[in-house]
This record gives C-alpha cells, structure tokens and sequence, in this order.
C-alpha cells in the first residue's frame, strides 16, 4: 500500500489528520466577525443621525406661520426692527447658509437658540428630560413586565379562556389612540362621572407647596393617569411577541425531552422555555424604549405634564424652529440609539446572528 493511496495514515504519524474546521477556528471567526457587525451597525446609526438632522432642518421649514411676529408679541413694530430680529437670529441669510450653519453647529451640541425662551436649546431639553424619563421610563418597566407575565401565561394556555380574554384585550386597547384613552381617563378619574369621583388631579406634574416625602407622593399622584395610559397602550404589543416567540418553542424537543424526565409544567417554563422565547422579546424592549421616548408627545400633552413632548407642542405652535428642530433631533435619535443597541446585544444572545 503506497503512501500516496492511504493519505490519512500518512498523517496520523504527524498527529491526527484535521476532519474540518476546529472548535477554535470557529471562535476565532465568530470573535473576527463581531468586530465587524459592531461597525457596520454603528455606521449605520451614524448615517441615520445624519439623515434626521437634514431632515429636521428641511421639514419645519415647511411649516406655516413667521416666528419673527411671534417674537414680536403682537405689538407693531417697523420694518427695520423685523429685519433686526431676522438678522439676530439668522433668518435673513440663504436657506443653503442657515443649512450649513445649522449642522456645524449641531455636531458640536449647539442646536440653536430658542425664539420663544431666549435660551440655548439645549438647556430647555436638558431641564425637560428628567421629567420624560420619570414617565416614560416608569411606563416602560411596568408594561414590560406586565407583557411577559400575561404573554407566558397566555402562550402556556393557548386556546384557554385566559389566553383569548388576554390577547383580545391587547388588541383593543393597542388599537386605542393614547390621547384618546388619556382624555377618557380624565373624564372619568379626575373630572368624576356618575358614582365615580374625581380621584386624580387632571394635568400637571405637581401641585405645589409639597416638600420632601409629601412631594414624592404628590408627583406619584399626578403620575398615575399617564402612566396607566401608556401601559394600557403599550403592553399588547410585548404580550402579542413574547405569546408568539413562547408558542414556536413549545413543540421543541428539548421541552419534551425535560418533561420526561419528570420536571413540572412549571419548571419546564421557566428554565428551558422562556429564557429562549425571550431573544424576540429583548430586541423588542429596546425598540420600545426609544419609541416610548418619542412617542410620549400626545400623553404629555393631554396632562400637561412638563416633559420633551408638552414642550415640543409648545414650541410647534410659534413655530420656534430651533426647539422643534432640536427636540425632533433627540426624539429620532432615541429610537435609532435603541435600535442600534437591541442589534448590538442580539448577537451575544444568539451567536447565529453577525456571523
């Protein structure tokens, strides 16, 4: 027997003869293409930025109206002293100047000046955003949590009086405008209708005069109708993934394989079967973070409550461009930084994906 005719013995006398790519190999590849995932999507989210803060220089630009009379007050002035407020703030220079300059400036964090506020952008969003976040971030963790919980149960008793009641009831009010349900939640819990008294205040963030504890207490009360309102709102959509992402595990052989070897229903739920429907779910969670942040405009502005979306109506209604502009810029942003991280954490939760 030649060498040549029995290549595999050959090698064995050098060590064992390679049958395909190594372990290692594998984790060398996968830990290369990572890298190249990351930058990819970062250089994604970048373009995007980019695009938004065309787009918002572009698009309120469209919008009715003349923020120099605004500024005005009403009040007759001369055409010179409409030139000068025009001068001041940069509106008598060519649509292509105002373009460039807006963008230089908003890559070093300078989004203007507000018309309305006489205060830099920048500031009036920095003193607005604790107070979105207190709503919005409240929101999120309830309705989060409120739609795994009712989206497991429902998935682990598909076709049950529980599971329809559940799913239909996500649909509904997922269907329902946000303002609208807050305007209804307004009627019927603040203003009082029939039986029903006026058991929360109907806007705002405080009442005033509250200090310590009692302050706590009091923002607590104004936060419950807006709160309720974007739970109400938002939860159906994490019910309906988690319910959808559980069932397509449930005929899996590994949850066959842990029921036979005597483990409860329970237990086979929440070890094998949710911690792998959940990978939907997480993307998911990041994705409503940014948008619950952008989209808390109507909420805010049906109670009054003091945050990023009552002051970008605010400052839609002049218009004060620089202020729309810039609150437009961080609710876009919001979203696209979201997005970027759920496509950036996906691959570390199932290797499958970047690769």
């Amino acid at each position: 027997m030649t060498a040549e005719a029995t290549p595999s013995l050959v090698e064995v006398t050098g060590g064992p003869a390679p049958a395909g790519p190594s372990a290692r190999g594998r984790k060398a590849r996968a830990r290369a293409a990572y890298p190249r995932y990351v930058a990819g999507k970062l250089g994604g989210a970048a373009v995007s930025l980019l695009a938004v803060l065309v787009t918002s220089f572009l698009l309120f630009r469209l919008i009715p109206g003349d923020p120099v009379k605004y500024m005005t007050g009403g009040r007759q002035v001369s055409a010179e002293q409409l030139a000068n407020y025009r001068k001041e703030f940069g509106l008598d220079l060519p649509l292509w100047e105002q373009f460039t300059d807006y963008c230089g400036k908003a890559l070093t964090g300078d989004l203007g000046t507000s018309y309305q506020f006489r205060a830099p952008v920048i500031d009036k969003i920095t003193e607005a955003l604790p107070n979105t976040l207190l709503l919005t971030v409240t929101a999120f963790v309830l309705y989060t949590a409120l739609g795994i919980f009712l989206g497991t149960r429902s998935a682990w008793r598909h076709g049950g009086p529980s599971d329809r009641v559940n799913t239909g009831l996500a649909l509904t009010l997922y269907s329902i405008p946000s303002f609208w349900l807050g305007l209804l939640l307004i009627i019927v819990f603040s203003v009082g209708m029939g039986p029903v008294p006026g058991l929360f205040p109907t806007g705002g963030m405080e009442s005033g005069g509250e200090e310590g504890f009692a302050y706590v207490l009091d923002v607590a009360h104004h936060l419950v109708l807006p709160v309720v309102t974007l739970v109400a709102v938002e939860y159906g959509q994490t019910l309906l993934v988690t319910r959808s992402a559980l069932l397509d595990e449930m005929g899996s052989d590994y949850l066959t394989t842990a029921r036979a070897k005597g483990l409860r229903d329970d237990l086979v739920r929440r070890r094998h079967a949710v911690p792998n429907a959940l990978l939907p779910t997480v993307t998911l969670i990041f994705i409503n973070l940014g948008r619950t942040v952008a989209g808390v405009i109507l909420v805010e502005t049906v109670f009054s409550w003091p945050g990023l979306g009552g002051l970008f109506y605010q400052a839609l209604s002049v218009p004060d461009l620089p202020l729309v502009q810039g609150l437009f810029f961080v609710f876009a942003a919001a979203v696209i930084v979201m997005n970027t991280l759920a496509d950036l954490i996906y691959p570390l939760l199932d290797p499958r994906v970047g690769r």
